[in-house]
């Protein structure tokens, strides 16, 4: 028999021990992939308006919650809801809910263009006059805005115009109506 040298056979050794812990090194490695695409709740926003209106025996309060989901950095879209009371002394009583859809276009980061479609239930209470008995009006009113404002961070101020306006019919005594809107 051949005589085997212990240094060969400690080379070997360290050979097949190197091979096999290097494929176990390589078998335990993990590759991580860092996501940078937001998600879905990423891009949303909520905020909304709040007004209030208070005059010689007139009140008008309104609460009109929204949520807008960034398209990319020019588009949202969104909607939101509307709560309101408007009273005007020993004539109506009336309270307004409904649900709105917004579209928002910023083409340069200071300026907003907006959309808004408003459905509204009004449920309005006439008082007896001496004209006129008391009586009840309950309808739903429809608006298109169209608007812009200048836009600051989360603050917008601007104006909308309620192309679908109707004196006879419509909300609020006029077409014109200045905004201001917060998202966060």
């Amino acid at each position: 028999m051949k005589k085997i040298h212990l240094s060969i056979v400690f080379k070997s050794f360290f050979v097949i021990l190197t091979l096999l812990l290097s494929s176990s090194t390589i078998a335990q490695q993990q590759n991580y992939t860092i996501d940078n695409t937001p998600g879905f709740w990423d891009k949303v926003q909520f905020g909304g308006g709040l007004g209030l209106g208070f005059g010689s025996g007139y009140t008008d309060i309104s609460v009109m919650p929204s949520a807008i989901y960034n398209v990319n950095e020019i588009v949202s879209v969104g909607t939101g809801l509307q709560f309101g009371y408007l009273y005007s002394k020993n004539y109506y009583e009336s309270f307004v809910y409904g649900v709105s859809f917004l579209t928002y276009v910023n083409p340069i980061p200071q300026v907003q263009l907006s959309a808004e479609l408003e459905q509204v239930r009004v449920n309005t209470d006439f008082e007896e006059t001496y004209y006129n008995p008391s009586y009840s009006d309950n309808y739903w009113n429809t608006a298109l805005y169209l608007g812009a404002g200048y836009r600051t961070g989360n603050v917008t101020v601007g104006a909308r115009f309620d192309v679908l306006y109707n004196d006879d019919r419509s909300l609020y005594g006029s077409a014109f109506m200045p905004f201001v809107r917060a998202y966060f």
